[in-house]
């Protein structure tokens, strides 16, 4: 697909003006980009494991109209430093203080997949604090040991070096994979998820995150704040789990379903899930803060 013939709206959000930022946590670099005015209440789009702030690249400007949108690359992914171990916690600890680097005003903080499960651990330690929460397609446990601490850190991890780019570029899969994903936006995003090394390209992120991070549905606690579910209709949390979440977060947390899409909501129903996210947004934010802005 040549660049005339990508959509309008694709085309104008990836051309947007944007900042990019970096901040220390916790003794790492943590590298994020920013649309919208200073001073406008503060989004946080966290991405999912193994991924990188791009995935929010076609979906962050369009929140951008009434809001300061952040996106970060978490540590050991994109960007971003690496650590000597990860856990949900430390990646909670990480958007809180971009947050707090960008305002001192409650921010919302938006989380798909892993990163759902990182704004709720944020969240969970201060919920009151924010402005609202919302867990994009996520998958917590119902039973078995769970929680929000490290993974071992899985010995000897490598990433394959690919001799091309092109070839690299053409390696890029989501997990789980989905045919229905928009080429144009899977190739943004493989695009960014690469960089050379010694030998030829390969992955961005650190192999030793852990991807298949878990928390028990037991662990989860009314979070203070406004709160929200949002799947895709083939996605990885069923409707039944996702309603359970919701009443733990607290009381009339609404769930929404996004009709035709898989787990990676941003690549097959974008413009779904960024009406979704505009709707929570316009019901979360303060009516002294819109009357100003008007």
């Amino acid at each position: 697909m040549t660049q005339e013939q990508l959509p309008a709206w694709f085309v104008d959000a990836c051309g947007a003006p944007r900042e990019d930022a970096s901040i220390t946590v916790d003794g790492c670099r943590i590298v994020y980009r920013a649309w919208g005015e200073r001073g406008r209440p503060v989004v946080v789009l966290v991405h999912g494991g193994a991924a990188h702030a791009g995935w929010w690249d076609h979906v962050g400007p369009h929140l951008a109209a009434t809001h300061r949108v952040v996106a970060l690359d978490l540590s050991g992914h994109g960007d971003s430093g690496h650590r000597a171990s990860y856990s949900i916690r430390t990646w909670a600890t990480e958007v809180l203080a971009v947050a707090a680097a960008e305002s001192d005003e409650p921010a919302v903080l938006m989380g798909h997949s892993m990163g759902g499960l990182v704004v709720l651990a944020a969240a969970g330690r201060g919920g009151s604090a924010l402005g609202g929460v919302a867990a994009v397609d996520i998958v917590p446990e119902s039973s078995g040991p769970g929680g929000y601490g490290p993974t071992p850190r899985p010995p000897g991890a490598v990433h394959r070096v690919h001799g091309t780019r092109e070839i690299a570029l053409g390696r890029f899969r989501t997990l789980p994979g989905d045919e229905s994903s928009l080429p144009f936006v899977r190739d943004h995003l493989a695009a960014a998820s690469i960089k050379p090394v010694d030998g030829g390209w390969s992955w961005k992120f650190d192999p030793h995150i852990m991807t298949r991070a878990r928390v028990e549905l037991a662990d989860v606690d009314p979070v203070g704040c406004h709160a929200a579910v949002v799947r895709g209709e083939r996605g990885l949390g069923t409707i039944r789990t996702s309603l359970e979440l919701a009443r733990r977060l607290g009381p009339a947390v609404p769930v929404t379903t996004i009709p035709d899409a898989g787990h990676h909501i941003m690549l097959d129903q974008p413009i779904a899930l960024i009406a979704t996210l505009q709707t929570l947004l316009g019901q979360w934010t303060p009516q002294h803060v819109e009357q100003e802005r008007v």
